[in-house]
């Protein structure tokens, strides 16, 4: 999938006027069947099926909140499959109304900006259940697991709930990451696809339960590891690029330290540096090739590059300050390709600069609990999303290495030190 793109300078992208909002609409039932047919063939090739958990709890016309697990580009094609012929309105990030802003509300979709304060959001939500009496499709998690365990959740989630007073419903996948993990340039693989449809809450349990409670519970049932699952039903993947670019995710040896000289091809990682590799198996574990394997569990690996992240915030190291290439967005009509910058990352947040002088922008650390970034965005490259609610600033870093899963590590550990930090001052 390609996104519109246009040549502009930033002084112009940033005089450009922002967008009215504009309520949600209830999807027309031709466009509900139309998109569960185009869902078919997906879902036939991978053999979908899906089993229902106390949905007979849920009144055939009553809007419910529907929650699901973030994998992979199959996710809304499952979602169309199991929910019709029920109306829903999508929340979906943005950028994906560029060019087709039409055909996104046609079909039910509500614009949000990833991890950006978005006040508009839960109206909108509340508007497609109480004015349209359309159920609402949410992936809380806001992005694509990165190593195929549960990204953060929002700590509003559970005062959303409370809002809407609806039902809530969990769908949860088995197999689409194991099909199509985002670090592998969306080459799919033969993996069969189920899911389960739960009723979690009613509008009663909801009411009974804080919003501290609601976050806890919601947490508990997002709880998932990928290649656990895969390891432990004996999935096999026999795909000979299962591990090309997985570097973006173990961007750092456990060997001998080095980040940002790992290369992940065919079904092999190695390091640049002190030359270890190790190969990803046909059932999801890490091999060394030679010597110790030092973390056989990706996910594993993944929350030490974390625990190290954290010890560089703590110890005052750490740093990203590399070369980036800068789109931004401002409306729907394209995304404005502006020039030329340097992102910087330290303990004090982000600053982005470029566009020969034009261009200066700080975001501090408490203003998202994670960060927007991605691999192979919109088949341009890698990455580093960051902005507010009227401007979105896309960097694609030209050097340095793979730098997107640290810097989103980085976001979230910072914020929670902060979190940390202001409880204790409360309780001082």
């Amino acid at each position: 999938m390609k996104i519109k793109i246009k040549e502009m300078p930033i002084e112009e992208v940033l005089a450009r006027p922002v967008g009215l909002h504009r309520n949600p609409v209830r999807p027309l039932g031709i466009f509900r069947l139309l998109l569960k047919l185009l869902s078919l063939p997906d879902l036939r090739a991978t053999h979908f099926k899906y089993r229902e958990i106390g949905m007979e709890r849920l009144e055939k016309g009553e809007p419910c909140l529907v929650l699901m697990n973030h994998s992979s580009f199959i996710d809304l094609k499952i979602a169309a499959a199991i929910l019709y012929p029920r109306p829903f309105n999508t929340v979906c990030t943005s950028d994906g109304f560029v060019g087709k802003d039409w055909l996104m509300r046609a079909i039910g979709c509500i614009p949000t900006k990833k991890f950006v304060t978005d006040m508009a959001l839960v109206r909108d939500m509340l508007y497609a259940v109480r004015n349209l009496k359309s159920s609402v499709l949410l992936f809380p998690e806001a992005s694509y697991s990165f190593d195929g365990t549960a990204t953060p959740l929002p700590d509003s989630l559970g005062k959303c709930l409370k809002i809407l007073g609806v039902p809530v419903v969990m769908i949860r996948t088995y197999g689409a990451f194991a099909r199509d993990p985002l670090y592998n340039n969306l080459k799919l693989r033969r993996v069969d696809v189920s899911a389960d449809v739960e009723y979690l809450l009613s509008p009663e349990e909801i009411q009974e339960k804080s919003a501290g409670e609601l976050n806890q519970s919601i947490q508990e049932r997002f709880g998932f590891d990928n290649f656990r699952w895969q390891q432990e039903n004996r999935i096999r993947i026999p795909e000979p690029f299962r591990a090309d670019c997985l570097n973006r995710v173990l961007y750092k040896c456990p060997h001998c330290g080095t980040e940002g000289r790992m290369l992940g091809q065919g079904s092999r990682i190695s390091c640049g540096s002190c030359g270890k590799s190790y190969e990803l198996t046909e059932y999801g574990y890490m091999e060394a090739l030679e010597g110790e394997t030092e973390f056989a569990h990706i996910p594993d690996w993944y929350r030490w590059e974390r625990e190290s992240v954290r010890r560089e915030l703590e110890q005052g190291t750490y740093l990203l300050d590399v070369p980036v290439d800068i789109c931004v967005m401002v409306d729907t009509e394209c995304i404005y390709r502006v020039g030329k910058g340097r992102l910087r990352h330290t303990a004090e947040g982000f600053r982005l600069t470029g566009c020969d002088g034009k261009l200066d922008y700080v975001q501090k650390p408490g203003a998202s609990y994670s960060l927007y970034s991605d691999y192979y965005w919109y088949e341009i490259g890698d990455v580093i999303c960051i902005g507010n609610g009227d401007v979105l600033y896309y960097c694609f870093p030209t050097e340095g290495g793979d730098v997107v899963a640290k810097t989103r590590l980085a976001t979230e550990e910072l914020y929670k030190m902060g979190r940390r930090g202001r409880r204790a001052q409360q309780n001082a």
